[in-house]
């Protein structure tokens, strides 16, 4: 546990951070499932627009730092891919 008043108040910032830290990771999740969803559903159009939503919601918890640059890019990328060959088939 906490001794010095520093490290007290360090842990309660840190609880506040978590609790925002996880509230955005959730967000990401959510939009990402509609993309997956759209995807899995067959609707070329919808997944379009949901990843297209989705995108700057990923890219903005790159700049938060909830999750990493690359990851993002990974996750994009690798979507993209799936929603475009959805659009050609």
């Amino acid at each position: 546990m906490a001794n010095t008043p520093q490290s007290k108040k360090r842990a309660r910032q840190i609880e506040r951070v978590t609790a925002v830290n996880k509230a955005r990771r959730s967000r990401i999740r959510t939009f990402l499932r509609k993309v997956e969803e759209a995807i899995a559903g067959g609707n070329a159009d919808a997944a379009r627009e949901a990843l297209k939503n989705a995108q700057p919601e990923l890219m903005r918890g790159v700049t938060k730092g909830v999750v990493h640059k690359n990851t993002a890019a990974r996750k994009i990328s690798r979507l993209a891919a799936r929603v475009k060959a959805l659009s050609n088939a």
